[in-house]
């Protein structure tokens, strides 16, 4: 049973920064691309940044030059390092996965930019 569990967010001020973490567990298969989406109220689930197995990462261009993502293959972690935030920025965080050839997602987290 594939578990992604994110932490990180929290309410900070415009130009600030918060990290997002995103723990995978219960992969039997090597882990694929592990991605960021987040979903404002009112709008659709949107996608914000990407990392493959090998590091090639890929970025919305409405978070390119501010948000980072990385990931540590021996923790099955990814992290988005998310700088200089903007109200726009708020909304609620998802982390994917892929496990095999199933994309898992986790619960959430909330990022808040006043």
């Amino acid at each position: 049973h594939v578990q992604l569990v994110e932490s990180g967010g929290g309410s900070v001020q415009a130009g600030g920064s918060l990290r997002l973490s995103c723990v995978a567990s219960g992969c039997n298969y090597r882990i694929g691309a592990m991605s960021w989406y987040r979903q404002a109220p009112g709008k659709e689930r949107e996608f914000v940044s990407t990392i493959d197995s090998r590091g090639t990462t890929r970025y919305a261009d409405s978070v390119k030059g501010r948000f980072t993502i990385s990931r540590d293959n021996a923790k099955a972690t990814v992290y988005l390092q998310m700088d200089s935030l903007k109200p726009e920025d708020t909304a609620m965080y998802y982390c994917k996965a892929v496990c095999g050839i199933t994309a898992y997602w986790g619960q959430g987290t909330q990022v808040t930019v006043s």
